[in-house]
């Protein structure tokens, strides 16, 4: 192995073939990387804590934005119908993940294989197609980070069939049908949600903590500041004494000590002590920033 040429760029590499010769420097088959001597490896690492979680955050992704609009089209209606639709999407959500993880290798298990992200670059081979001699480009577009690049992918697609096939079955229960529109909002998001992924994977891995923490200190916000009473006292007790305004408080609590936990790694446990501080900051502070008393001074 040591006589052969390594190979130019940083994802060419050579494969072994069937008479113990090896090939021609280009991309390496699906499920392999490229080492540092050029040869095409496969992928055999177990995911580290940080992939979990930043696949947990691609799927918890698409299941608030269902929860969202299942709730945003079907208020006033039926409590037990929405709590139907909730429950709905995240099995959804749930089933979509695990049959993704059980099609991927090793086949028939939730565990995975895949090859540890070293670099920014490594989710996007496309742009690293070496051209030697500045002649003809030597394409090797890979998927360097296997499966975590296309997994996410596998996971919208079953989630969405799921979406198509259950849902109707579960509104047709209830009537009148509140829950079409959320059925409609779910065939514009996921492409989206695609489109995003397939464009910005790598930085969203990279940065997702921070998004988290980010989004949820702004939602939350945008929950308090839609009441009309914001006085301290009236922002706390429509919190507690309202279940649907609790269930959505807990909601931001949970993704905002998600967002902790992603970017600590578990290691400064003493952070989730903050999880209530924005929601907390709001209430305090609201009474101060009434743009009324801004204008009127």
């Amino acid at each position: 192995m040591s006589v052969v040429r390594t190979c130019p760029g940083l994802y060419c590499g050579r494969t072994e073939l069937d008479d113990g010769s090896w090939s021609e420097c280009g991309a390496c088959p699906r499920g392999y990387r490229t080492n540092t001597s050029s040869y095409c490896t496969p992928c055999t690492d177990e995911p580290s804590l940080y992939d979990w979680q930043y696949l947990g955050f691609m799927v918890i992704l698409p299941l608030v934005l269902h929860w969202f609009f299942i709730d945003m089209v079907a208020v006033g209606k039926s409590k037990t119908g929405i709590i139907a639709q909730h429950i709905c999407a995240f099995t959804e959500v749930v089933t979509g993940t695990i049959a993704a993880l059980l099609v991927l290798p090793p086949t028939g298990s939730i565990a995975l294989y895949v090859c540890m992200p070293k670099a920014l670059s490594d989710w996007y081979t496309l742009l690293h197609n070496p051209q030697p001699d500045y002649k003809e480009t030597l394409h090797c577009t890979q998927e360097a980070v296997y499966p975590l690049y296309t997994i996410v992918l596998l996971i919208y697609a079953f989630s969405l069939l799921l979406t198509i096939l259950l849902r109707p079955w579960i509104l047709t229960w209830h009537s009148p049908n509140p829950g079409k529109k959320a059925i409609y909002c779910a065939l514009y998001f996921y492409p989206i949600l695609v489109l995003i992924h397939t464009v910005a994977a790598g930085v969203i891995y990279c940065s997702f903590p921070y998004i988290v923490i980010i989004i949820s200190m702004m939602t939350s916000a945008s929950h308090f500041s839609i009441k009309i009473d914001q006085s301290a006292p009236a922002l706390l007790m429509s919190s507690i004494s309202n279940s649907r305004n609790l269930v959505i408080l807990l909601g931001h609590w949970l993704v905002h000590a998600y967002g902790i936990l992603s970017l600590t790694g578990f290691k400064e446990l003493w952070y989730l002590s903050l999880v209530p501080a924005p929601a907390l900051f709001y209430i305090l502070t609201a009474q101060f920033t009434d743009p009324m008393k801004l204008h009127n001074d």
